[in-house]
């Protein structure tokens, strides 16, 4: 699968969820970094995010990067596994290391998307 090189550097993407209550549609804008086509995202809220709560739910999801728009399925990435430090790396080096982003690295949840339409 050939790729735009430049998909991996537009500075954020659009995530949709399916709500695990209403089953409608739910839209966010979101830092991401794409490496060895997986996107990997940080929570925050880590398993309190809205969107993170729905992909426990619901792992299929709609990930736009630039023009790009693919059906396809996410989830979380294992603690402590060597994915889980690739992700809070790649995210810290794209966005920059200053105090307040170093600890949102460190302390957030990665969630790995497959950038491969769903099967």
């Amino acid at each position: 699968m050939t790729e735009d090189p430049a998909l991996g550097s537009q500075p954020f993407c659009f995530l949709t969820t399916t709500g695990r209550v209403t089953g409608r549609s739910h839209r966010i804008e979101i830092w991401f970094a794409l490496h060895d086509e997986v996107v990997y995202l940080l929570s925050g809220g880590r398993d309190h995010a809205d969107w993170v709560r729905n992909v426990l739910v619901s792992p299929q999801v709609v990930l736009e990067i630039g023009d790009v728009k693919r059906l396809t399925h996410a989830r979380v990435v294992d603690p402590g596994s060597d994915e889980d430090a690739l992700a809070r790396r790649l995210l810290l080096e794209k966005y920059g290391g200053g105090e307040n982003l170093t600890e949102w690295a460190r302390t957030s949840l990665p969630v790995a998307i497959a950038w491969r339409p769903a099967e």
